[in-house]
C-alpha cells in the first residue's frame, strides 16, 4: 500500500500569509470586515480579526479564498488520502493529525464543517469533519484520513472519484460536564449582494482605466482599496447582482478577457 504524495501541501502556518489578490479559480469569498458567526457573516466588533483559517493564504502560486459558510456546498471530482508521514503533525486548525480519525482537509469550506463522501466508483460512503487546508495537487478536491479512506475503500489505489455535500458545521459545546457536538444553522449565502473582481492593481490609474472599460460595456463598476504586504492596492469589481448563480453566470462571461475572475460577496 502507498500513501499518496503530499509534498505540496503546506502546514498550517500558510493560513497565516499575507492577503495576496490574485485569484486562482471559481471561489466565492467575503471581506475581510466580516466573520463568519454561526453560519453567516457579520461585522467584526472592533479590535476582533478573522480567524486565521478564514484568511485568504497562498500555496504553490495560487491564492486561495476560505468561503465563510457551506450551505448547500456540493462538489464532485478525485479524493485522495493521507496517513502515516503526517500522523501526530499539526493541522491547519491547530489539531494535531490522527490519521484514524474521520477528517479531512478542504482548500476552501469552513473549518469543522461535516462532509458527507461518495465514492461515486463503489457506492460507498463515509462522514468526514474538516480540519485542515489542502489538497494542493491539480486536480484533486479533497484530502482524506486514513481512516476514510478505509471506509470508501480507496486505500489502496489511493484516488478515487468522489461526491462531497456539506451536512453541516460542528460546534463543540458543554453542557452538565459533558463535551457534545452541536450543528450549527447556515445562512443562505447565495442570496446576498455579489461582485465578480477583474482585476487589482498597484497604480490607481490602472485600475481607473479598467473601471471606464467595464462602465463602457454596460457594467456597473467599483474600485474597492485594499492593502497587502505593506503597499495599498486598487480592486476592480464589478457588480454581479443579488444570485449567487447569476454571479457564477457573470464570472464565466468574464473569465475569457480576465482568467483570475472570481465572485466576491458583499
Amino acid at each position: 500500500m502507498t500513501t499518496p504524495r503530499r509534498s505540496r501541501r503546506l502546514p498550517a502556518l500558510c493560513c497565516l500569509l499575507l492577503f495576496v489578490l490574485a485569484a486562482c479559480g471559481p471561489t466565492v469569498v467575503r471581506s475581510p470586515r466580516y466573520r463568519q458567526v454561526g453560519g453567516g457573516a457579520k461585522h467584526l466588533p472592533p479590535g476582533r480579526r478573522v480567524p486565521p483559517t478564514q484568511r485568504p493564504y497562498r500555496v504553490g502560486g495560487h491564492t486561495y479564498y476560505p468561503i465563510p459558510s457551506a450551505y448547500g456546498y456540493t462538489e464532485t471530482g478525485i479524493a485522495s488520502w493521507y496517513g502515516p508521514n503526517f500522523h501526530g503533525k499539526k493541522t491547519s486548525n491547530g489539531e494535531t493529525y490522527n490519521m484514524h480519525a474521520p477528517t479531512a482537509a478542504h482548500k476552501t469550506l469552513p473549518m469543522n464543517t461535516r462532509l458527507l463522501v461518495e465514492n461515486l466508483e463503489n457506492g460507498r460512503t463515509t462522514v468526514v469533519r474538516v480540519n485542515d487546508r489542502g489538497p494542493f495537487v491539480k486536480g484533486r478536491i479533497i484530502d482524506l484520513s486514513n481512516a476514510a479512506a478505509r471506509e470508501l475503500g480507496m486505500t489502496k489505489k489511493g484516488t478515487a472519484r468522489v461526491r462531497i455535500t456539506a451536512l453541516g458545521e460542528a460546534a463543540t459545546v458543554r453542557r452538565g460536564g459533558r463535551t457534545e457536538t452541536r450543528f450549527l444553522p447556515y445562512r443562505d449565502f447565495r442570496k446576498g449582494e455579489f461582485y465578480v473582481q477583474v482585476g487589482a492593481f498597484a497604480d490607481k490609474k490602472n485600475a481607473r482605466r479598467l473601471k471606464n472599460e467595464m462602465l463602457a460595456m454596460g457594467r456597473k463598476c467599483l474600485i474597492e482599496t485594499a492593502h497587502a504586504r505593506g503597499r495599498r492596492l486598487y480592486r476592480v469589481q464589478v457588480r454581479a447582482g443579488r444570485s449567487l448563480d447569476r454571479a457564477r453566470q457573470l464570472e464565466k462571461t468574464l473569465e475569457g478577457r480576465f482568467p483570475g475572475a472570481f465572485v466576491i460577496a458583499r
